[in-house]
């Protein structure tokens, strides 16, 4: 090193022993120690937040701890202002007009009713079953004498009642007489026929019976469920709005937007109940009534009283926990309950055909007590069923969080369930179509080229239709329905039933080219019971795989069954169309209101000479009882004058 390199050197290291100024080791100290008074000014106006929102919060706070602590008080308020709300709600409508308020009485006292009960069973309930535990004691005790005299003054009731009602109208013992066959057929090809319980038997027919009684003899009765089915249709025409606006002009002219967007709103509002848990107890109550009087296992039942407002594969749902234990006779059940009753969803298509909306709500409740009653006939319990006691059974529940995701889960949930009955629609209607060709096509080669489908089937089930109560010349069209039902589907036959329909009410002519155009009103109820379930070859494999699905294990006996269930559930929806012809004959006026007065409809004639039987002509027509309290009973008398071959009558002139 030279002496100059060392001077160099001596006076680099003087230098940064002293350092250099560095412009940019300044302004970065510059900002870390801004940076560090933001944070700390920061630091401090968060912490000044937070003690002014603790400040505003504790009085919020204080008034929640407070609110919890006398919830069950504020809960008790808000009630009371809602209840004292409803109730002058309740007087002003009864007093404005108490004739339209009906309904709403109606209403309120049935929740009266089951509140009060809910109620006095969960405080009262062990003091009054002590109460009555004598004389329970005491009926167990002579349980075997009481029920000998049950059955004799129910027999001498039913002969009696027979006797008396079939005398002006000896038709309807055809249709006692058809219960009476279907039930022993049914008993002559039970699978275990000396294990019968006759119990279940009796007691769901004579469920049934007494059902379709009121339903269709007693005043409150007919009202009640006429006014249901009334409200049923109102409450589907709502339907319209949504597939308006979604398919707009559409829906006036082709099926698929008519009858088809109602399954989707059905659906929804039957989630809605479901999620709300008022399908859960109504179903629940439906069941007990039955399972005490007919003493089936709580499973099987609950899921034939899910049946009635819920379809074949959705009810057994109800039990999903179950199924894998349940013997073969309670599955047996549950698949003959889905066959025999349709869902609510389904019927609400039905009624936009214009089918009867409160003959088939009766129909399908009173499907349920026969679906067990005809199954136990049919395949007979010949194992212990391990569910005795209906306080474990649970019925289970949707996921939903709230009624809106319920609204939504139920009409996603009624896609596949409307692509399906499209689909079917398609492929029966185009293979019907196709047999029906091959048939005149097989037929033209030996002469008979008219051949189809429809006539085999009038032939073959026209000793159906006619055990049903069905008269002899209407059983052949009556019978084609049911071949179609069974073999095809219960859309297309309850479509076909919907066009005679429209026939008779336009006045059409009763024959044309020979073929008949329309049934008459008894025929088209009688028809309207025996089409009303799922009990038809296209539902086999949905049953199967709906069930199986549900539970794996028991997929094997679920497809030895399954056939056997729907020829049971054929049985049930025949028994139902019989016991219709049992009780149903129309109402004149009724049938005045809904028909053209057809010269050759034996039912208008009928009535019209019944109206003659209580006209008085002396130069100023009047009416006798019972046609004095009728409204618009002089514009029937003109009618039936000038129609139906009458106008000879002397009344008339």
């Amino acid at each position: 090193m030279t002496q100059a390199d060392g001077d160099s050197l001596k006076n680099a290291t003087h230098m940064c022993g002293n350092g250099l100024d560095n412009n940019a080791f300044e302004l970065e100290d510059d900002s870390i120690s801004d940076t560090g008074n933001n944070n700390r000014q920061t630091e401090n106006t968060q912490r000044g937040l937070s003690s002014y929102l603790s400040l505003v919060s504790t009085p919020i706070n204080a008034a929640e701890d407070y609110i919890k602590a006398h919830s069950q008080a504020f809960k008790l308020f808000v009630l009371g202002i809602l209840g004292a709300g409803y109730v002058a709600y309740f007087i002003t409508a009864c007093v404005l007009d108490f004739q339209r308020a009906i309904a709403l009485v109606v209403l309120t006292s049935l929740a009266i009713v089951a509140k009060s009960h809910e109620l006095l069973k969960k405080h009262r309930g062990e003091t009054i079953s002590q109460c009555f535990r004598p004389a329970v004691t005491f009926f167990k005790s002579n349980c075997k004498w009481f029920k000998w005299v049950f059955i004799l003054a129910a027999v001498a009731l039913l002969v009696l009642w027979l006797a008396l009602d079939t005398s002006q109208r000896p038709e309807q013992l055809i249709s006692f007489g058809g219960v009476c066959i279907i039930v022993l057929l049914v008993f002559l090809l039970s699978a275990h026929r000396t294990a019968v319980s006759w119990r279940p038997v009796f007691w769901g027919l004579g469920m049934q019976f007494c059902i379709g009684l009121f339903i269709i003899r007693t005043e409150p009765g007919l009202i009640a469920f006429q006014w249901l089915g009334v409200q049923v249709e109102t409450f589907l025409k709502y339907t319209r709005k949504g597939s308006g606006f979604v398919f707009g002009p559409l829906i006036d002219d082709i099926f698929a937007f008519q009858a088809l967007p109602i399954v989707v709103f059905f659906s929804s509002v039957m989630s809605i109940l479901y999620y709300l848990g008022i399908m859960q107890w109504l179903i629940l109550k439906i069941a007990w009534c039955m399972q005490i009087t007919m003493g089936t296992s709580p499973t099987e039942t609950l899921s034939v009283a899910g049946n009635i407002f819920v379809g074949q594969t959705e009810a057994p749902l109800l039990i999903r926990p179950y199924i894998k234990n349940m013997t073969k006779s309670e599955i047996h059940a549950v698949m003959t309950g889905g066959f025999a009753t349709i869902a609510g969803s389904v019927m609400g298509a039905f009624i936009s055909f214009g089918i009867d909306a409160s003959s088939l709500i009766s129909a399908s409740v009173m499907a349920a007590p026969c679906a067990l009653a005809i199954s136990k006939l049919s395949y007979p319990e010949t194992e212990e069923s391990p569910f005795k006691d209906e306080k474990n059974i649970k019925v289970a529940a949707g996921d939903e969080q709230n009624i809106l995701e319920a609204a939504s889960s139920g009409a996603s949930a009624s896609i596949g369930l409307v692509a399906n009955i499209a689909a079917n629609l398609i492929a029966f209607l185009a293979i019907l179509e196709f047999i029906n060709a091959s048939l005149r096509w097989f037929g033209g080669m030996v002469g008979y080229p008219l051949i189809s489908f429809e006539i085999i089937c009038s032939y073959v089930f026209m000793p159906v239709a006619f055990m049903m109560g069905v008269p002899y010349a209407e059983s052949f069209t009556v019978a084609e329905l049911i071949g179609t039902k069974l073999f095809l589907n219960e859309f297309l036959a309850y479509q076909k039933l919907s066009g005679l329909k429209d026939n008779r009410v336009n006045g059409l002519a009763e024959y044309i080219d020979g073929e008949k155009q329309w049934i008459s009103v008894r025929s088209e109820i009688i028809s309207t019971y025996a089409l009303c379930g799922f009990a038809n070859f296209s539902s086999l494999g949905i049953m199967i795989g709906g069930l199986s699905s549900i539970c794996p294990s028991r997929r094997g006996d679920i497809g030895s069954m399954v056939l056997r269930a729907m020829i049971t559930a054929t049985c049930v929806s025949l028994v139902n169309a019989c016991i219709a012809g049992i009780l149903y004959f129309p109402d004149c006026v009724e049938l005045f209101k809904t028909s053209a007065f057809n010269a050759t409809d034996a039912e208008i004639q009928k009535c019209c000479t019944d109206l003659f039987k209580s006209t008085v002509n002396n130069g100023t027509i009047y009416f006798e009882e019972p046609w004095s309290m009728v409204e618009n009973a002089t514009l029937y008398f003109s009618k039936c004058c000038q129609c139906c071959g009458l106008s000879d009558v002397a009344v008339c002139n």
